[in-house]
């Protein structure tokens, strides 16, 4: 059944049957305190207050038994996989380094993994990848095709770096999509709403815009 979100800059039209929800990166190195993104001097409240609005929506998608993606900013332990150019970003190194929670952007330590609020049930997918657009490295592209997907609702952490990228590689390869905006967040509030303009500028260039409420309310209806 077609369905339609209130968004901007128009209403998103979608099939529920042929639309995946996509939640990126919501690690704790990212959201909690003591992980990558308090190592660069942020302050992490502003991604937690993304949780709760990304449950509610998870939790809709799930009863409506929709394909759950979720991904991982991440890197193997030897950090052959990591560009120096990323490597030292913030004027020091702190992938890899040891952190309160392990070391720092490292796959299979503690604050790789995503929060207990929001993590994956089994059947649901996880993505792996080494960069900020998901669809880089990993095999998403092929699942989303495999499944027969066409559109995505993508949430997640933060909304200038990884949603933003994924969401402009995503319309590239084809895919309509919709950001609940109170679903992502930034350390920086003005990238977060410069980002999300960006996104519905010129007519959906990129994706619509729209809320959490708006959302459940569209896929409750």
């Amino acid at each position: 059944m077609i369905k339609q979100i209130k968004a901007r800059p128009f209403d998103f039209t979608f099939d529920p049957e042929k639309t995946a929800l996509m939640v990126i990166d919501m690690q704790r190195d990212f959201v909690q305190k003591g992980g990558f993104g308090e190592a660069l001097g942020n302050d992490v409240s502003p991604m937690q207050k993304a949780i709760e609005p990304i449950s509610k929506v998870l939790e809709c998608c799930r009863s409506q038994h929709m394909l759950i993606i979720h991904t991982r900013e991440g890197h193997r332990p030897d950090l052959t996989d990591c560009p120096k150019a990323k490597l030292t970003r913030g004027g020091k190194t702190f992938i890899g380094t040891d952190g309160p929670m392990g070391r720092i952007l490292v796959r299979g330590e503690y604050g790789h993994d995503i929060i207990p609020e929001l993590y994956p049930k089994e059947g649901e997918v996880v993505i792996d990848k080494p960069g900020k657009d998901a669809f880089f490295a990993t095999d998403l592209y092929q699942i989303l095709l495999n499944r027969g997907i066409k559109s995505l609702i993508i949430c997640g952490v933060t909304t200038e770096v990884c949603v933003q990228t994924t969401s402009r590689a995503a319309n590239d390869r084809g895919f309509e999509l919709v950001i609940p905006e109170d679903c992502c967040a930034s350390y920086f509030p003005e990238f977060h709403e410069a980002a999300l303009n960006m996104i519905a500028a010129q007519g959906a260039i990129v994706g619509w815009v729209s809320d959490s409420k708006s959302v459940i309310s569209a896929l409750e209806e």
